[in-house]
């Protein structure tokens, strides 16, 4: 017998978590269906406190974005057009680029093969696919139309695949161009300006003060710069060290939240992954309460997912999602408007993919204006910092050529 340690929501939107004693991972799983409940993680109990580093570099390897997208995608084609799934799953094993997703997808062909549903076997796979994933495979198993689930959960795939290039395409020149305005400071501080500190000292020149604050920083740079190092170092070990506890990750949220931009364009990310989520469970048939427990997992900021978890509590008491999210008064107006129509007309989840659409046009326009902003910003700033290295040189030089006339 082996000791797990399972997480799972119950039919009224509840989430359970605890430890069972059983022989095998599918036991488990078969015993939380039986009661009514849907899995979120199994895991041995052992195993809770192996994912540091060493278990990070071990794991088993997963696949990319775009390759569990393709899988998605001809999986529900072939499926669609009749194929068995374990035949289906046996076309597609030349899908991967690699040999160790090429025999992670054997070993889910296998299980399902000896009978075990996909979504066991897909699960099985730790951290490869996501709880959102899974929960969408087993509810399209449950209803018997496992395509048009895939389908679904492809569209889905797609489009957050979108918004996160998006994202990431929109800060890859800013963050190239700051990269480069901090290597060109530091060449000057550390190489250019120390070189001219010996010459001031035989000169004897009375150096200005914005010089001596420049040499003071260059002279610091070079001596000392393994000591900042080891203080970046230290400063990111103890800002993840506070992301993972749940309290300090719950203060360092709400504090970008409070910010202007940051937490504008967080609210909308949000909203937007939020909306899809929970509009897809909804259109495969999920309940209301189900679809909110899963979504609330998928959400990265722990203030709006806390937000979501009571809404889920007031919709448990008969309120509508809309009034339930406004009730922390952490989302957008126009999303809770257009939620609030939705269950008016009975269409909430074609509203919350169009409130899904809408934030994924905002959050593009957002960063296309951040980013037409701050390149110029960015290029003025190392213009007046660049000048202001030049003037601390320049101008005991020229207290010289005063002294030599």
């Amino acid at each position: 017998m082996t000791l797990f340690y399972y997480k799972a929501v119950t039919a009224a939107g509840e989430t359970l978590d605890g430890q069972m004693d059983v022989g095998t991972h599918d036991e488990v799983i078969g015993k939380l269906q039986d009661a009514g409940n849907i899995p979120l993680e199994v895991r041995e109990a052992d195993s809770a406190d192996s994912r540091g580093l060493f278990a990070a570099l071990f794991k088993r390897a997963t696949l990319r974005d775009t390759q569990i997208l393709q899988f998605t995608q001809m999986l529900a084609t072939l499926l669609g057009a009749g194929q068995p799934l374990d035949r289906a799953l046996q076309m597609l094993l030349d899908l991967p680029e690699g040999v160790k997703a090429k025999r992670m997808l054997e070993r889910v062909r296998d299980q399902v093969r000896g009978g075990t549903p996909l979504s066991d076997a897909l699960e099985a796979e730790h951290g490869s696919f996501s709880k959102l994933y899974i929960n969408m495979v087993r509810a399209g198993e449950t209803g018997g139309s496992l395509d048009e689930t895939l389908r679904r959960l492809g569209d889905y795939l797609e489009r957050s695949r979108q918004l996160k290039s998006s994202v990431i395409n929109a800060m890859i020149y800013p963050a190239f161009l700051i990269g480069m305005v901090l290597v060109s400071l530091m060449i000057l501080l550390v190489y250019v300006v120390p070189q001219f500190a010996p010459m001031f000292e035989d000169m004897n020149v009375e150096m200005p003060m914005i010089t001596k604050i420049v040499l003071a920083v260059g002279s610091t740079l070079q001596t000392f710069w393994w000591l900042i190092i080891i203080g970046v170092v230290l400063g990111l070990g103890w800002f993840r060290r506070q992301m993972s506890d749940p309290e300090a990750r719950l203060r360092i949220d709400a504090r970008f939240l409070r910010m202007r931009i940051i937490g504008d364009v967080t609210r909308k990310l949000e909203t937007a992954r939020l909306s899809r989520t929970l509009g897809t469970l909804l259109k495969n048939g999920v309940p209301l309460l189900n679809g909110l427990a899963t979504a609330r997992n998928v959400m990265t900021n722990t203030v709006l997912a806390q937000a979501v978890e009571q809404a889920s509590e007031e919709v448990k008491t008969g309120g509508g999602l809309g009034y339930a999210l406004s009730q922390s008064k952490q989302f957008p107006k126009l999303a809770l408007q257009m939620i609030s129509v939705g269950e008016e007309s009975g269409e909430l989840e074609s509203m919350l993919m169009k409130v899904a659409d809408t934030f994924d046009i905002e959050v593009k326009n957002t960063l296309d204006r951040l980013l037409a902003a701050l390149v110029p910003a960015t290029t003025i700033v190392m213009t007046v910092v660049v000048a202001m290295i030049m003037l601390a040189i320049v101008l005991p030089i020229m207290n010289i050529a005063g002294a030599v006339h």
